[in-house]
């Protein structure tokens, strides 16, 4: 591999006129497709094999036109204070507020409050229920400033009104921490590489791929029912990885201009070692987010294959486009240590390529790796059970999906569920619908009665309404309301609980009885992803587990990468659980409401934390292998690999941290929820496993971490990710690629 990456190398060195028009075409394309496709609709969400998802089905074939897909919006009203909804000027207010409301063009219907039994018992709360054809993602802007303006013309009066459900609902905003993150990665790159020319370069490629991956997303949005959530998840993670990628393979370019080698190869010894670790890490990312199809929630598997889809882009552009910008950057991207200088010189004060490590000039890296190895036991432990106490918050996991209940306060959605609470109780923003098929039962009247019957005696129940039978009169609904809210333990108790009454009666009338709505379709999700969570580390670890063994030809090395990461990632749960559950730093990070952790937080930072702690993993350990390899003892090879990679690394990690860090700031509390999730694992994984833990366990094993049976030895391939052949080519004097012609720049 790293031969045939030489040559692309080189390659796009020499065509980098050509490269770079591909790039920029690709670009453009995209933009055009994004610009010009229709806006993205409703983002189904489904989940197949689970009762909510069947019973929704149901609902869809048993009751054509009635809309379940469609937006919903709950006008709730409050009287002022001394004042009841049920005084004549404030029904006159509504029902003036209803009837605005109805003529609206995509309304299915208007329920008043005051003929539906919507006003409180204390008749200072009451809300008009809407129904809408299309979903909240489909709505017109003209049909959310109707609802708008009869809110506002009802404040006007002098009540409080506010307006629930998800008929205004919006695509979420990120910020501007987003840009301050990649502010900040700028930064860094320049105090690294200590240029503007050589910083820009990984920042210019990492935004074209972003592009060109957000802007496919956006144009096939609508065909694919991609939501909105999904471009923000790509671009989180393509701008991590496009930066990473790209800031290795410039790094190792400058090294190799140091060593005194020609730009053009310089450039292709950097894509042939460099970028096989590239190639390596990008796969381990991509297995764990395509792997996410497992779960067989359809929403999540659109997220990982997209984000997938911007990671494979990022490799490809940092394997072709950053060899032909190195091209066009020419002189101005100096050599590793020559600041100002003229090429192929050090500075008095670094440390030369082959200086022993422990001497004064030694770099940080150097130092830092040689206390490691000198005191491994003490730096083991102490890794391990800081990380274990980060981790202890994690025993408390409570999962669940968001609701209005989690937005911020300062949202109309947010008061109009607390008033609701005040006003009909908790359990009344996330009600029960109970779904009984009576097809295959004789009396299916009785059915209805029995079932709704045996749910009023159940423990938790405030409220059971009548059975309301479709045309045919072989199903019906009930509407079952909690006395807790939706997100609690006691209301998916309920549920569970409603499913085993169904059970009885089936074996007694044969009448089938369902839940569902979006309650029950919260709580089957959950356990959904629980079930498939096991199954996942199996599949992602153990693919991965496999390529690890290709690229590090041992056993051992990938076996402590993937136990070094479950420390990282149960750390970073622990710490999740503590800000968003437990409410720690909530001000510092703008949680409003705490509450339990989203339910796929732990499946998705699985997948996500694993291909990204394999990066470094890659990165770090392949230096140290490249120097074993070439006759250096194990001790001495981790210091070597920390002399040429910690800086980099370090650099990398910051990065990434900054690039997740930017979408804290964001409205979603989905996106902010796993952009600080992914930070801390960064953090963790970089700077705690492998900057500590990793050269720790390596210098314990000493060279039983490069232990392999020569059967397997034989039968593995030879990716040669060390580029242990254009070592070998160049001793010969030959060179892998005979053509000995180089561009100067």
């Amino acid at each position: 591999m790293a031969t045939f990456l030489y040559k692309l190398g080189r390659l796009a060195f020499r065509r980098r006129h050509f490269v770079a028009l591909i790039w920029v075409a690709l670009l453009t394309l995209a933009g055009v497709g994004a610009a010009s496709a229709p806006p993205a609709g409703n983002s189904s969400f489904s989940i197949p094999g689970t009762e909510a998802q069947k019973a929704f089905d149901l609902l869809e074939q048993r009751f054509p036109g009635a809309s379940a897909d469609g937006a919903t919006a709950r006008v709730v009203f409050k009287a002022p204070s001394g004042e009841k909804m049920t005084d004549a000027g404030n029904k006159a207010t509504v029902e003036k507020t209803v009837d605005e409301l109805a003529d609206g063009s995509e309304v299915a219907s208007v329920a008043d409050p005051y003929t539906g039994n919507a006003v409180s018992k204390d008749g200072t709360i009451a809300y008009a229920s809407v129904k809408y054809d299309v979903s909240g993602m489909e709505l017109e802007e003209s049909t959310k400033d109707v609802l708008e303006d009869a809110a506002q013309q009802a404040r006007d009066s002098g009540l409080t009104v506010e307006i629930g459900g998800d008929a205004l609902q919006a695509a979420p905003e990120t910020g501007a921490t987003e840009v301050i993150g990649i502010a900040v990665a700028a930064v860094v790159l320049v105090i690294t590489f200590g240029s503007l020319v050589a910083a820009g370069l990984p920042l210019l490629t990492a935004l074209i791929g972003v592009g060109i991956g957000v802007s496919s997303i956006t144009a096939l949005a609508s065909a694919l029912e991609l939501g909105s959530t999904t471009s923000i998840l790509a671009m989180m993670i393509g701008l991590a990885v496009g930066i990473d990628y790209a800031l290795f393979i410039v790094s190792r370019y400058r090294a190799e201009l140091a060593e005194g080698r020609e730009r053009e190869e310089a450039a292709g010894r950097a894509v042939g070692t460099a970028g096989s670790a590239v190639v390596f890490a990008g796969l381990t990312v991509v297995i764990a987010l395509v792997g996410l199809a497992v779960v067989n929630i359809p929403m999540l598997t659109k997220m990982g294959v997209a984000a997938a889809g911007t990671v494979a882009i990022a490799v490809l552009i940092a394997l072709t486009m950053i060899p032909a910008l190195l091209g066009y950057a020419g002189r101005r991207v100096k050599p590793a240590g020559a600041k100002g200088k003229r090429l192929g010189r050090f500075r008095k004060d670094d440390p030369k390529p082959d200086q022993p490590a422990g001497q004064p000039k030694a770099n940080l890296g150097t130092r830092w790796a040689s206390f490691v190895v000198r005191r491994p036991l003490a730096v083991l432990l102490l890794g391990v059970i800081g990380l274990g106490a980060a981790a202890v918050p994690a025993a408390s996991l409570e999962l669940g999906l968001p609701d209005d209940g989690s937005q911020p306060t300062s949202t109309t959605q947010r008061r109009a569920y607390d008033l609701l609470s005040e006003g009909f109780g908790p359990g009344f923003n996330g009600p029960l619908m109970v779904v009984v098929d009576a097809k295959g039962s004789d009396a299916p009247k009785d059915a209805f009665d029995d079932v709704a019957s045996e749910i009023k005696g159940l423990d938790g129940v405030v409220a059971v309404t009548p059975p309301a039978p479709n045309k045919g009169g072989d199903t019906a609904t009930i509407t079952v309301v909690p006395d807790f809210k939706p997100s609690s333990v006691q209301t998916e108790d309920l549920v569970h609980a409603i499913r085993d009454a169904g059970g009885d009666i089936e074996a007694k009338t044969g009448a089938e009885t369902l839940v569902t709505g979006s309650t029950a379709m919260n709580i089957d999700v959950s356990e959904k992803l629980n079930d498939a969570l096991v199954p996942y580390l199996v599949l992602v670890v153990g693919l991965a587990f496999l390529l690890l063994i290709v690229v590090f030809r041992s056993i051992l090395v990938p076996l402590k990468a993937a136990l070094g990461f479950l420390l990282s990632v149960m750390a970073a749960l622990g710490a999740v659980v503590a800000v968003f559950q437990w409410g720690w730093l909530s001000g510092l990070m703008g949680v409003e409401e705490t509450g339990p952790v989203m339910s796929m937080m732990p499946i998705f930072m699985v997948g996500v934390v694993f291909g990204l702690a394999m990066d470094y993993e890659v990165f770090l350990v392949t230096r140290m292998r490249e120097a074993y390899v070439h006759g250096e003892k194990p001790n001495q090879a981790v210091v070597t690999g920390f002399k040429h990679g910690a800086r980099v690394v370090t650099a990398a990690a910051v990065i990434m941290m900054a690039v997740f860090a930017g979408f804290i700031g964001s409205s979603e509390s989905m996106v902010k929820m796993i952009g600080f999730g992914l930070a801390i694992a960064v953090f963790f994984d970089a700077f705690v496993v492998r900057m500590a833990i990793v050269p720790a366990v390596l210098a314990l094993l000493g060279k039983t971490a490069w232990w392999l049976p020569k059967w397997l030895d034989r039968a593995l391939p030879n990716v040669d990710v060390e580029g242990e052949g254009l070592r070998t080519a160049a001793e010969r004097g030959t060179g892998p690629d005979e053509d000995r012609e180089l561009v100067r720049t």
